[in-house]
């Protein structure tokens, strides 16, 4: 039998999880990280936090898959994205805060740059639009902002990475300061049809090139562990973006196939081929993976609030006690009543790319009660899904057919229904709930030898429900016209 370990940075938790070759999960272990928001449109969190909690969780699940480090074939690592780390070459320290994908910060320098009208020259070689998401305006801001960040960095002391970066650097003790593609096309600084870093974007941004990590493939053998970190020196040999690893992991390998996230955001990934499609509703063109020495692309919408809008219910409004208890409420009711909340709590992604829009909940009336809130807080998560797919199908021009689905929203049946009826499309759930993880491990395993070639890693997909539309086309059309009336309203 053969042995993966997938480590799974996310944005709330570090995880780590032990695959055999069939995809049947060993063993897991789990332990949440603190989001800090110092001010308004700021998220950060402690780098050094992130380590911990990760090598912790690595050690946790090998030792309860009751197997020694020598045992593991592999290593895959999956991240959450664009999420920017700054820290000291010689001693390995954070000098910052990592600053998260979902911060705002860099708003000011994204207009300024879209008013110079350098938006045209950013899209063509990132396949990104200008905006705080990406890592570029964090790494400008530290630079900036961080007493004496740009001397040492000018000297050559300072490392930048995504996530993967920082764990590959401790997991190596400082041998390896790489990036992999997938994130590295997120950063706003790698031109996507060569896979290289940008000299002319590095010299506007005023970034120096020192800062930077070695860019390699998805599929690249990086380097074994650190010796008397695990019992063993495993091999690293997978690595990708989170969203890009759910694409793999839900064997989207085919053009034309697409998978939706559903976690803290919402991420949906339609598979491009070797071609970069270029979009003209505002979507982002992204390196899906590069393996066997191929680049696959993609095109992507990201939708800030998914699992963040549940959180806001439990922890903003108080009214439900669990996250899971949200299922249960709104099912309580059969319709909204007119109610929809639009959350654009840190403003709305794609299509729409709007940073300065505002959260708004409408529609209500004296009969309105918490489960109405909480039947249009997981409608909201759909519509906005809606959304990105139209986008999407006026991009590609031909229908999708199916949309394969994952992440923790993605067990609310009630939620699936309403997502199928919306898109007019069947919403298929797998067997596999860990397609993240999954994605990783599976790359790892092609690399390692596990597997031959990607029709064995497509034999692990396994359905386990299919949610096919019910909904009448006037109910539907009913339904849209409440949201996008809502939408306006929120836009600025």
């Amino acid at each position: 039998m053969s042995y993966l370990l997938a480590l799974d940075q996310g944005t709330t938790s570090s995880r780590a999880i032990i695959f055999d070759e069939h995809g049947k999960v060993h063993a897991s272990a789990q332990r949440e990280i603190q989001i800090h928001t110092p001010q308004s449109g700021w998220v950060e969190q402690n780098a050094q936090d992130i380590w911990s909690t990760q090598i912790a969780v690595v050690q946790q699940a090998i030792a309860s898959a009751r197997l020694m480090a020598k045992d593991i074939k592999a290593i895959g690592l999956t991240n959450q994205r664009e999420t920017t780390v700054v820290w000291d070459k010689r001693t390995g320290h954070p000098l910052a805060p990592a600053i998260v994908w979902q911060d705002r910060r860099a708003s000011e320098w994204c207009n300024q740059l879209i008013q110079n009208q350098h938006e045209h020259k950013v899209s063509q070689k990132t396949g990104l639009r200008i905006d705080p998401y990406f890592s570029a305006g964090k790494l400008v801001w530290l630079l900036k902002h961080v007493d004496g960040l740009r001397e040492q960095a000018e000297q050559g002391h300072v490392a930048f990475g995504t996530i993967d970066s920082w764990l590959i650097w401790n997991l190596t003790q400082g041998a390896e300061h790489v990036i992999e593609m997938s994130n590295a096309s997120r950063t706003m600084l790698m031109e996507l049809q060569t896979q290289q870093w940008d000299e002319e974007l590095l010299a506007l941004f005023n970034i120096p090139k020192s800062l930077l990590p070695k860019i390699v493939a998805s599929d690249a053998y990086i380097a074994n562990t650190a010796k008397g970190l695990l019992g063993a020196e495993i091999p690293i040999t997978g690595v990708l973006g989170d969203q890009q690893s759910a694409l793999f992991g839900q064997s989207c390998f085919e053009v034309g196939t697409a998978k939706n996230t559903y976690g803290t955001g919402c991420f949906m990934l339609f598979n491009t081929g070797q071609e970069i499609k270029a979009s003209q509703n505002q979507l982002l063109s992204t390196l899906a993976w590069q393996c066997h020495n191929k680049p696959t692309y993609a095109l992507e919408g990201s939708v800030f609030m998914a699992g963040a809008i549940v959180q806001w219910l439990r922890d903003g409004l108080g009214i439900i006690q669990h996250s899971d208890d949200v299922e249960q409420l709104a099912c309580t009711v059969t319709q909204t009543e007119g109610v929809v909340l639009v959350p654009a709590f840190t403003g709305l992604g794609a299509p729409h790319w709007d940073s300065d829009a505002r959260a708004l909940l409408c529609g209500m009336s004296r009969g309105t009660h918490k489960a109405h809130i909480a039947r249009a807080a997981l409608e909201s998560i759909a519509f906005q899904v809606s959304d990105v797919l139209t986008a999407m199908q006026s991009d590609i021009g031909h229908p999708l057919k199916e949309l394969r689905v994952d992440g923790g929203a993605s067990q609310n049946d009630m939620m699936m229904q309403f997502q199928a009826d919306i898109l007019n499309v069947p919403v298929l759930r797998p067997k596999m709930f860990e397609s993240t993880a999954w994605g990783a491990a599976a790359m790892a395993g092609l690399k390692a030898g596990v597997f031959n070639d990607l029709s064995e890693i497509s034999d692990s997909w396994k359905l386990e429900c299919a949610f096919e539309p019910q909904m009448s086309e006037d109910q539907r059309q009913y339904h849209l016209k409440l949201w996008n009336d809502a939408l306006n309203r929120a836009k600025s």
